[in-house]
């Protein structure tokens, strides 16, 4: 008990889970937004050219990295953590409904705003992920760090992988239910994406990160362990990240790098589906944006499921195990989609809960449950190597291997295959142009590339059992 008094401080444990779970919910309902409900969003209400939606996510991934450096700096720098993500989530709350308000540039009518709109989307997207990124990624990651050690790890990393996949699961079901009120198509044979309610859901969701970034004013506390770590210039502590022969002064650089590595490797297949995920069962496979939002809801819902038994694993010292049982679930599921799952006719829109549907159901659950289990794993194994002086400066370094290179490298790889797949049934969106619909070609790819995470996996497994053995 004593020991709990002194790693929780004035906060008590009771209200350091309480903002574990309500603001990181909060976070990762607006990520999930970014990650699912923008790419819809597009090609419904702006234009369906796959185009905009990869340079959305690929500016979207530089900025992120960029504000996560800054922001992380500035926080190890000044010993202060809250201030950072309370005003990051209100902006971020702020920015995300003024996103969906480029719906409306489209609709003017004024060709100069109606040529701007895919401009503004990447733009307004730019800004939101700037200010999620304070908050969320350098400013609430971080504050969970200084509060996590070998007590409570497994049960914090296992907070960490479910978090994803419950804002995965709340921002696909409810943003589908959302989305798809006052649309008159729904239920009819000719469904039409784009009379979707966006407006709606860009609304809700945008209000509760800002109510949730107005409570954390009251409720946070910084760690009392926190204190101001300044190392010369800001500019000079900003680049020593950069340099490698400052990062091998901390005795586990090889581990963390290596590890760094292997999740690197997952996301970067990882990103050539999964932002066109939702689009390819709308377009591709015929449901509607609601019942696409249950697809992955109810299969997310379950995958999540999979973290308790394995959060005795990482407690165990068991990641590297962990890490190869999540690659070769991600795998599977991907090639069992690939194979069962090509067309319309392999599913039954009408009624979602049919038996026809349960491959579409388990693929998503199979692919999910790696996706779970290695950001379970992988956050805890990489952040377990940050020195405490640091910890909010190599989230930047963190969010470069997790976020950056993949989304960079995966999102213009899914591109060019999509560009460069025959479209087997030609549609178009509300503006009389081609839609880019992505096909089953992804997932094949992913699967295959998805298996060379087994190469970096198998030298950090060594570094990680000659450091806990």
């Amino acid at each position: 008990m004593e020991d709990r008094k002194k790693k929780y401080g004035q906060m008590g444990a009771a209200r350091f889970w309480f903002v574990i779970w309500g603001m990181g919910l909060a976070g990762q309902i607006c990520w999930n937004i970014e990650n699912q409900w923008f790419n819809t969003f597009v090609y419904a209400k702006i234009s369906g050219d796959v185009n905009i939606v990869t340079s959305m996510v690929m500016v979207s991934a530089l900025v992120t990295t960029v504000s996560t450096f800054f922001f992380g700096t500035v926080s190890d720098r000044s010993g202060k953590r809250k201030r950072f993500i309370s005003a990051g989530y209100i902006i971020w709350g702020i920015t995300t409904i003024l996103f969906g308000m480029t719906e409306y540039a489209r609709d003017s009518g004024i060709g100069a705003l109606v040529a701007l709109s895919g401009f503004l989307v990447v733009l307004t997207d730019a800004v939101m992920s700037f200010f999620g990124s304070m908050g969320n990624d350098c400013g609430f990651n971080a504050w969970v760090n200084d509060y996590t050690d070998n007590t409570n790890s497994g049960q914090v990393g296992a907070a960490l992988a479910v978090l994803p996949v419950l804002g995965t699961v709340l921002g696909t079901v409810v943003g589908g239910s959302l989305v798809n009120i006052g649309n008159p198509t729904v239920g009819t044979e000719h469904y039409d994406p784009s009379q979707d309610n966006y407006q709606l859901l860009f609304w809700a969701m945008g209000i509760f990160v800002i109510a949730m970034g107005l409570l954390s004013i009251v409720l946070m506390k910084d760690a009392s362990t926190l204190k101001p770590n300044r190392q010369g210039t800001f500019s000079r502590q900003f680049l020593s990240v950069f340099q490698f022969r400052k990062l091998k002064e901390n005795p586990n650089i090889k581990e963390l790098l290596l590890a760094c590595l292997v999740v690197c490797f997952f996301f970067i297949p990882f990103n050539f589906y999964f932002v066109h995920m939702g689009n390819w069962l709308i377009y591709d496979i015929g449901f509607t944006t609601g019942d696409m939002g249950l697809v992955e809801g109810v299969s997310l819902l379950l995958a999540s499921l999979m973290t308790i038994p394995f959060a005795k694993m990482v407690n165990g010292q068991k990641i590297p195990l962990v890490v190869l049982i999540a690659v070769l679930t991600n795998a599977l599921g991907l090639f069992l989609t690939f194979f069962c799952i090509k067309s319309p006719e392999d599913v039954n829109a009408a009624a979602l809960f049919s038996a026809k549907n349960l491959p579409v159901f388990l693929c998503v659950f199979l692919i999910g449950t790696g996706y779970v289990l290695i950001m379970q794993t992988g956050m805890i194994w990489v952040r377990g190597l940050f020195p405490e002086e640091s910890r909010g400066q190599l989230e930047g370094l963190r969010v470069t291997f997790f976020t950056l290179i993949p989304m960079l490298i995966g999102t213009s790889v899914g591109n060019v295959i999509i560009k460069n797949t025959p479209q087997t049934d030609i549609k178009y969106d509300a503006y009389n142009h081609v839609i880019d619909v992505p096909q089953e070609n992804l997932f094949l790819i992913a699967g295959i590339l998805v298996l060379i995470t087994l190469i970096p996996l198998y030298f950090a497994a060594k570094e990680y059992g000659k450091r806990v053995g």
